[in-house]
């Protein structure tokens, strides 16, 4: 798991230099520095702001008109500081507009344009300061720019994909359940203190019914929603350590419908990210140790780097790829053929256009089964209650007539 680390250091020329770095351990950082022949002194972990949400932020879609016009400036000839100046002033997104000039001020004093970004983690992933390094070294930024424009645009879109089957659902069972607790709260007791002035036994629905309601309207009530309210904290909290984080990541890919959506959105990322990283001249150690932090799923991630080992050992991707559960045999399959040919890179977009629509298909698939599920759980429970109600209603009038 990526974090930010705050380190200071000796520069070749003596001077103190400060910095923070997003990396998975302060090992991984002191590297770091020691490669830009920087002597770390210290190196700590970042503590969390008090009251981030006040903070800046910059949006997926800031940043895709930031790298396309950046591209194409860079290939009208325009030089980058040239080109960053004029960012600077037509970016509206206040704090991202000083981000750009605070590159800008690093790109004079000698930085590049790769280590400049480097120092603003949360807005330039890793995936993106590595893709623009691999740019400036071959001499084909506009292209490498181009590219990440289009990486983000496809990886927003299928988070986008994501969130929509699982908002419509959420929505449905949310007012289904409110809708259920406003009758049991405030409808039924008003049937309850009818059917006590009537005296006389009640049916065992009605007598059911009748005591949830008296539960959920007294202190069980507060209790259920306590229990609710610890329950999805220990999961918040549980889910932020590497063993819990794992355990629910397994989870959500075992479970019968949802698991296999997610199994495909880990597909389509994996060889999109990948076939970004090795197209943009990103060595392949380096793309797979980028593709696995960027997975965002730890059983991806810990699959993605059994690869990278096997790799590291002078094995193919295609054979410890193929002993990971999570991707499924073609995908092995065609990446060993894209390897043996020497044309992985376009093999793996191949693979990721086949997965987006994959999981077009499996949207529609789950928003299809679970409407009419949903359905039913809603007609079905506030049905039971509206006869359990009118039961001794109906017993009445027998006894009447």
């Amino acid at each position: 798991m990526s974090t930010v680390y705050k380190w200071s250091g000796k520069s070749p020329n003596g001077d103190i230099v400060k910095g923070e770095l997003t990396a998975s351990s302060d090992q991984e950082v002191k590297s770091y520095l020691r490669k830009q022949r920087i002597i770390p002194k210290s190196v700590s972990k970042k503590p969390a702001p008090l009251f981030s949400s006040f903070g800046g932020s910059v949006k997926d879609k800031d940043l895709v008109i930031f790298t396309r016009q950046f591209s194409t400036m860079i290939g009208a000839g325009l030089p980058l500081v040239q080109a960053l100046e004029i960012l600077t002033t037509q970016t509206e997104n206040k704090y991202f507009s000083k981000t750009i000039g605070n590159i800008k001020s690093d790109v004079e004093g000698g930085s590049t344009f790769a280590d400049a970004l480097h120092k603003h983690p949360k807005i330039f992933s890793e995936l993106y300061t590595n893709m623009v390094a691999a740019g400036e070294a071959g001499g084909i930024l506009d292209t490498i720019l181009t590219r990440l424009a289009t990486y983000i645009e496809k990886a927003q879109n299928l988070k986008r994909k994501v969130k929509g089957a699982m908002v419509y659902p959420s929505v449905t069972m949310t007012v289904a359940i409110l809708v259920i607790v406003i009758i049991m709260v405030f409808v039924v007791p008003t049937f309850a203190t009818m059917f006590d002035t009537l005296g006389g036994s009640l049916p065992l629905p009605t007598q059911l019914i009748i005591t949830a309601s008296d539960f959920l309207a007294g202190k069980g009530g507060l209790c259920v929603f306590g229990g609710i309210v610890a329950f999805v904290v220990f999961i918040m909290q549980f889910k932020k350590t590497e063993r819990g984080r794992k355990i629910i990541d397994q989870i959500i890919l075992k479970m019968p419908i949802v698991g296999i959506l997610f199994k495909k959105v880990a597909v389509a990322k994996f060889t999109r990210t990948l076939g970004t990283l090795i197209s943009s001249g990103v060595p392949i150690l380096d793309g797979l140790n980028i593709t696995a932090k960027t997975a965002g799923n730890k059983v991806v991630e810990e699959s993605v780097m059994n690869v990278r080992q096997g790799v590291s050992e002078g094995k193919t991707i295609a054979e410890p790829l193929s002993e990971a559960k999570v991707f499924p045999p073609m995908v092995t399959q065609m990446i060993a053929v894209g390897e043996s040919t020497g044309a992985l890179d376009s093999m793996l977009e191949k693979i990721a256009d086949f997965y987006d629509d994959e999981v077009d298909i499996a949207v529609s698939n789950l928003t299809s089964m679970i409407e009419p599920l949903l359905m039913v759980f809603m007609g079905g429970t506030i049905g039971f209650i509206v006869i359990a109600m009118y039961l001794p209603i109906f017993k009445l009038i027998t006894l009447v007539k």
